[in-house]
Formats: C-alpha cells, structure tokens, sequence
C-alpha cells in the first residue's frame, strides 16, 4: 500500500516526508494505522549516526494507532483494536522466557537492525529500492507501520490513543527505572538527573512508590518548575549552585538511596553516583554514543557498598506494565500528558527542533487522518 512516511536521507539530515510502499502483513505481523508517535532522542541520535541503522531510514519507535489488518498466526489483537506500540524482542531466548524482554539476546538486531530479523528485508520500499525500516519493531514515523505480535499492547478506553505512545519507550523507561529495576522503596530518597520525558517519568514514578524526598536536577528551569509540580520536593540547577553533588546531599540528608542518570553524559554519571549514600544504587538509562566510557574509582565501591545498575526499557514487560501505568493515568496518580505538545506529521522538523532547544519534552506527532 501507499503510505507517507517521514524518511532521514542522510546522516544528520531533516525528516523529509515522502511517499512510499508499505508490504502486506506476513503472518506474524500486525498493520497499524498509525494516530500518534512521540519523538525521543534515540531517534535523533540515529539520524545523527551514533547508532544504526544508516540512511535512509524511517525511524520512530513509539507509535500508537488502530490495527488494520493481522496475519494468520497473530491472535493477541484483531482489526479495530487500539494499540500503543514499543520495543520488539524474539520472545523465544531465555531472557524473553522469563519476561525480562528488555534483554532479549537479539534486542539489538530487533531494534536496531533496520530490516525485519527474520530474512534480512524491509517492508518499506520506493522505486522498488528498499528503505530502512522495521525501526523498534515499528518504523511509526509513518501514516501506517508493520509491528509485530510481541510489539503490540491494546490500549483500554479512557486514555486519548494518539497520547499512549510516548508508554511504549520514554515514559516506560523512567517509570519503570524507579518502580521495577531500582525497586524504590515508600520512604527513601531519590535524585533524578535529567529532567525530560525519562527523568520527568521517573519523579512521577517516585511519588507513586512513596519516595519522600524526590530530587530533580536540570539545566532547564522550565523542565525543573515541571518537576516541582510533578512530585519534586527539590529542584537543582547545576549553574545556579557551587556543587551538584553537595547540594543533592544536603537535600538527601547525607546520599540518596537511589538516582536515576537520564541524560547520556558521563560528567552527569559520576556526579550522580557521588551524590549516593552508601549503599546507594544509580540507575543507568542515558544512551551516549557507543563506545562511550565512565571512570569511577573502585575504592568507591569498595567502601561505600554503591551500585551501579544499567537499566533498559525500565525493565518492563510492556504487555502488562504499559497497562499499569495507563491504569494509574486514568486514576491521576501519573499525568505524564503534562510532558506533551502535539505537532502535525507535516511540522515533523517544527517538532525535531522544539524537543532539542527544550522547548517542548515530549513532542508527538499527530497523523493527518487520525
């Protein structure tokens, strides 16, 4: 079929909306009409080369919209059905086993590979050339995408569809570092490095855990006025103080049980491990480009006890915890809606540039027919 999707033709390029061919179903997988896609910086930083796959390339990865059609062997949704869309596994190694899918052998060629795992091709094509696809499964940047079985969550009544996609990556991330890989416990503290669309989750995850002292540190005073409103009991500008970790201490009462380290920057890392009491555990989620390295003294472990834990997708099993938090939406306890700015598919640039200024945390693209 004939589909518009907004494809990155070269390395640091714009998102140039364009028309292309989208193949049928296969059997395994699922056609979504697609209502709304949030823009997260993973996609800019495969447009800007740090990761695969190369141009050009349809990105997106947190669609949501209808299911249109299904293959024979798909029986978890069914035309008609709203469904947010998120990160793909091969739902078969051990780890995928035992739902901890977030570490799925293959998550990378899943994700990352930008062709379908199986053979090596893409369901995206113009002039009969192929055009990378299949991005997280999905590919949302698009009027309509190809997900797959295990990438498909229904979405109940009583959310706007075109609002749950941002649950199948960023919001799940945060979220999920605080309430599953961190296991924050009700009366701790916590520090949140960054204080976008992740580290925004995370302090709203916080609260609902019953985290007593919720830290939030950004450059941006908006961002951190939000975080205030969000659950916050302090905010921390690192240029309006003399020491970042210092100041988080003081907040903390000496350490914070736990810290969340959102923003991919290795200064920011160290800082928020420093800033732990011991004991303390500093959730990694920041994605800097590979190959990127942090330096930490081991006699720091040593004494102090400190973990540090790295955190995909917020460990989430998104069949059952994207329901939780929608759930938690519906009942006003996670207003992760505060985040959003909805932009037109054709302002898709206009929306690039809002997220990176930080002018806008969570951008979502809203498809001209939804």
């Amino acid at each position: 079929m004939e589909i518009e999707a907004a494809v990155v033709n070269e390395t640091g390029g714009p998102f140039e909306i364009e028309r292309v061919t989208l193949d049928d179903p296969r059997a395994d997988e699922v056609l979504v009409r697609i209502v709304g896609a949030g823009i997260c910086h993973t996609d800019l930083s495969v447009r800007d080369g740090n990761y695969p796959p190369e141009p050009p390339v349809v990105l997106g990865h947190e669609g949501s919209g209808v299911v249109e059609a299904v293959g024979d062997e798909v029986t978890d949704v069914e035309p008609g059905d709203r469904v947010g869309l998120t990160f793909d596994y091969d739902d078969t190694c051990a780890n995928c086993r035992s739902k901890d899918v977030a570490y799925c052998d293959s998550f990378f060629e899943h994700n990352f590979g930008g062709e379908r795992f199986e053979d090596g091709s893409s369901p995206i094509h113009s002039d009969g050339e192929p055009i990378g696809a299949n991005f997280f499964g999905q590919s949302s940047f698009a009027t309509h995408a190809i997900a797959h079985e295990e990438n498909v969550v229904p979405v109940p009544e009583g959310i706007p569809l075109e609002l749950a996609g941002p649950l199948g990556c960023g919001v799940q991330t945060g979220a999920g570092a605080v309430m599953n890989s961190l296991d924050v416990e009700s009366g701790s503290s916590l520090v949140v490095f960054g204080a976008g669309t992740v580290g925004l989750s995370a302090v709203m995850a916080g609260q609902v855990v019953g985290a007593t002292t919720i830290v939030a540190v950004d450059l941006f005073e908006n961002r951190l006025d939000l975080a205030a409103e969000l659950g916050a009991t302090t905010t921390v500008n690192p240029e309006s103080v003399a020491d970042v970790v210092e100041t988080v201490r003081e907040a903390t009462d000496g350490g914070a049980d736990y810290a969340v380290e959102s923003t991919g920057v290795t200064a920011v890392l160290r800082q928020a491990f420093d800033s732990l009491a011991k004991l303390g555990t500093v959730g990694v989620v920041g994605a800097p480009p590979l190959g990127t390295e942090v330096s930490l003294d081991v006699n720091d472990f040593v004494t102090t006890g400190r973990s540090v834990r790295g955190v995909a997708e917020g460990d989430s099993y998104p069949k059952e915890f994207i329901p939780t938090l929608v759930e938690l939406y519906r009942q006003g306890r996670f207003p992760f809606d505060e985040l959003v700015e909805y932009y037109d598919f054709e302002a898709i640039e206009d929306a690039v540039a809002a997220s990176e200024s930080g002018e806008t945390i969570k951008p979502i693209l809203r498809m001209s027919d939804a």
